[in-house]
């Protein structure tokens, strides 16, 4: 076992955790943050998708050593339920939540998108979640959502 240390949600976090440990086992198991769900198990599907540093990231195949001095967030970091991020509203407002199981991932994917492009078009938008499957919504309502977020946080900054 070894101690690493690194920001979990803007805030610092210090784990102990096995050599060959996934950051998607620290997360839920160590760490309860079961957001981070447990999809493939081999960086298919992108349900486990967490940002190290801004940038997408599978906890599924990153061992949790990775994290070591990094900032790492989850979608916890995006909002709270009395106050969402303009993502997640638009998620809602778009009916592009069905099962959920694929939302905390694509969310993820779509925030670190819009950290790097504030007005992103719709290939923009299918590159940034190409790494984040879904089997409800057939991805009509997730692009529109991100587009509608887009425009809010353009318009917010």
């Amino acid at each position: 076992m070894k101690t690493i240390s690194f920001i979990l949600n803007g805030k610092k976090t210090v784990v102990e955790v096995r050599d060959s440990e996934t950051l998607l086992y620290a997360l839920r198991e160590r760490l309860g943050i079961t957001s981070v769900k447990e999809g493939c198990e081999i960086g298919e599907c992108g349900t486990c998708t967490v940002l190290i540093d801004d940038e997408p990231h599978y906890s599924c195949m990153t061992l949790a050593s990775k994290a070591n001095g990094s900032d790492v967030k989850t979608v916890e970091f995006l909002g709270t339920a009395d106050l969402l991020h303009p993502l997640q509203e638009a998620f809602i407002n778009s009916g592009a939540v069905q099962c959920g199981y694929c939302t905390p991932g694509m969310l993820l994917s779509a925030y670190s998108l819009l950290l790097k492009n504030k007005d992103p078009d719709t290939d923009d938008i299918r590159e940034a979640i190409s790494g984040n499957l879904c089997r409800c919504t057939g991805y009509i309502q997730i692009v529109e959502a991100i587009k509608d977020a887009a425009g809010l946080c353009k318009h917010n900054s």
